[in-house]
């Protein structure tokens, strides 16, 4: 009899699992922006921008956050800019959405505003994930204007950060290459060679060095 019961109730318990709706599992917008499906991970941020409430900030500025990453990514800064000042009328102060308004200007040529908000990136977080890359955008900025000096400091604060970056190397002696410091500058590329020894740009850089003296 307690066998016929134990049965019953197994079967009834199979019957109850089986009978339930299969919850579809949460899609994670950061996890397929980590997988490279930028994509579907924007058009997942946008609808969970369309549901958040006004009290669930700090999901929304994650979801923001992502978004931008995403947009960055698949070439659409002006859309990253357009979310990005969305998100800071929410959380002014929201150092990854100043980093990526940054990233979207430098990639848009907005020499300006780009390092407006790199600078701001730099003193509201002095030691944050992305501050060897925030020294880096700020160092080729500062190329592109031809303010070499300050390229050269931008980049050296990067390469603090970051000192296996061998193309960033590269760059600090293009740097000082356009500042004339030569020494220094073959320097630089000689640390890029060492990290990196097929390194095109930084063979280039010594051979135009040895050329001009």
């Amino acid at each position: 009899m307690k066998n016929n019961v134990k049965t019953i109730i197994t079967v009834l318990f199979l019957a109850a699992a089986v009978s339930l709706p299969a919850q579809e599992e949460k899609k994670d917008a950061l996890k397929l922006y980590r997988q490279g499906n930028f994509e579907e991970s924007v058009n997942i941020c946008l609808e969970e921008l369309d549901n958040y409430d006004d009290s669930q900030l700090i999901p929304r500025m994650d979801s923001y956050t992502v978004l931008g990453w995403g947009l960055i990514r698949l070439g659409r800064y002006d859309d990253a800019l357009k979310y990005g000042e969305e998100a800071l009328g929410w959380s002014r102060y929201d150092v990854r959405i100043i980093e990526n308004l940054g990233e979207a200007h430098y990639y848009l040529g907005n020499h300006e505003k780009g390092l407006s908000y790199f600078q701001q990136y730099v003193s509201l977080n002095p030691t944050g994930d992305r501050i060897g890359q925030v020294y880096y955008y700020m160092g080729e900025t500062y190329i592109r204007l031809g303010m070499y000096n300050h390229a050269d400091i931008a980049l050296s604060t990067a390469l603090y950060h970051v000192p296996s970056a061998a193309r960033w190397w590269s760059r600090l002696g293009y740097a000082r290459e356009g500042a004339e410091n030569l020494d220094t500058a073959e320097e630089a590329y000689n640390r890029a060679l060492v990290l990196s020894p097929s390194l095109q740009e930084a063979k280039k850089g010594l051979e135009r060095i040895s050329e001009s003296r």
